[in-house]
């Protein structure tokens, strides 16, 4: 079975510590982290968009796994590749896993959103940047990795970058939020709702005055209509959302309740309970059961 080695992504090291392309013991442990983040990545991501699948796809870990071959002139070049096999293209992965690209881009996003103090990437888990709070420990205050991909500028991940990291593990922190739930309350005054997403979750979120005309309608409708939020929240160090501080978008979602039209109707069920209780046990009830129920069950007076 024969394929071709496809490049995904580089990580140049920077400092004197790299010079004449050389990378020790401890530079090499970035570049396994490195590898671990992207595979954890493209799992995830696989996960995400497949929610009723169980298991990964098979070969879907070997198609994942970046590999260095070479180091490069430079300040120390590592090139990360795929290997993909000739009977993969254009039936399993075309050129090379989607789920690994969207993953490097992702890494290339997280990075850029900290050096320039944005709210993270939208899909970035806490599971995920726990993974990343590995990568960089060995980092001086004067070296730096470069992660290059195709068409965009180098991200940087410095000694830097991994304190404002760790910031947001340590502490409340910003970012991207998408979800549906109930409006059960609202403060028009405080510009402030409460909505349900979920059985137990409840989630302040603040308003702007051109909102507020959806806000009560999903309040006064609560029971047919969920509203569909999307903008930024602040969560905890653990990761739970805590609230929604700006609101980017916001739309009407009915609840559409399911039946299910295998389910044998209320009459036939009735009507077979009645033919199990014996004839001589319906001509005990009285001729005026149905015109004075309530005298036969709670002694009211008769009508």
């Amino acid at each position: 079975m024969s394929g071709s080695w496809k490049e995904v992504a580089r990580l140049s090291f920077q400092g004197e510590r790299f010079r004449d392309h050389a990378l020790d013991q401890d530079a090499l442990t970035e570049v396994i982290q490195f590898q671990r983040i992207m595979a954890e990545t493209a799992k995830a991501l696989w996960l995400a968009v497949n929610p009723d699948r169980r298991h990964l796809p098979a070969h879907f870990e070997k198609g994942a796994r970046l590999c260095l071959r070479k180091i490069e002139n430079g300040s120390t070049i590592v090139p990360l590749e795929v290997y993909v096999e000739k009977e993969a293209l254009g039936v399993l992965w075309e050129e090379q896993p989607p789920e690994l690209t969207m993953a490097v881009n992702t890494a290339h996003d997280l990075l850029m959103a900290l050096e320039a103090d944005s709210p993270l990437p939208e899909d970035m888990s806490r599971e995920l940047l726990d993974e990343y709070a590995k990568w960089g420990q060995t980092l001086g205050d004067d070296e730096v990795i470069e992660l290059h991909i195709s068409d965009k500028e180098p991200a940087r991940m410095t000694s830097a970058q991994k304190h404002k990291l760790r910031g947001y593990l340590e502490k409340p922190h910003e970012a991207f939020v998408d979800f549906s739930g109930e409006v059960f309350e609202a403060d028009v005054k405080q510009a402030r709702f409460q909505i349900l997403a979920g059985k137990d979750t409840r989630i302040t979120v603040a308003f702007t005055l051109e909102q507020e005309e959806q806000v009560t309608t999903a309040l006064k409708e609560h029971k047919r209509l969920r509203l569909h939020v999307r903008g930024l929240g602040e969560y905890s160090a653990q990761g739970k959302l805590l609230r929604v501080t700006k609101v980017v978008e916001m739309n009407f979602v009915t609840e559409e309740r399911q039946y299910d039209r295998t389910t044998r109707p209320i009459e036939e069920v009735l009507e077979e309970l009645a033919k199990e209780v014996p004839q001589e046990e319906w001509d005990k009830l009285p001729d005026d059961l149905t015109d004075n129920l309530d005298h036969y069950l709670y002694g009211t007076p008769k009508r």
